[in-house]
């Protein structure tokens, strides 16, 4: 896949688990779960927008294109 999702990484960066961002950004965790390791086909951009405001971060720092 050519986007790489790197939310485990600014998770770590942030010092925050799964269950903390997954209550933060009221999203369960197996969606959230899906997410992170980047089998996810689709994102909502109100999803991105929640995460990147409670990780403060931006889109860029969560998603990567990566060519094949």
């Amino acid at each position: 896949m050519a986007i790489v999702v790197n939310l485990d990484v600014m998770m770590a960066k942030r010092k925050m688990s799964l269950n903390e961002l997954s209550e933060k950004v009221d999203i369960t965790l197996a969606n959230l779960s899906i997410l992170k390791t980047g089998k996810a086909k689709a994102v909502r951009f109100s999803t991105l927008e929640s995460i990147c405001k409670v990780l403060d971060c931006q889109p860029g720092d969560i998603l990567e294109y990566v060519a094949d």
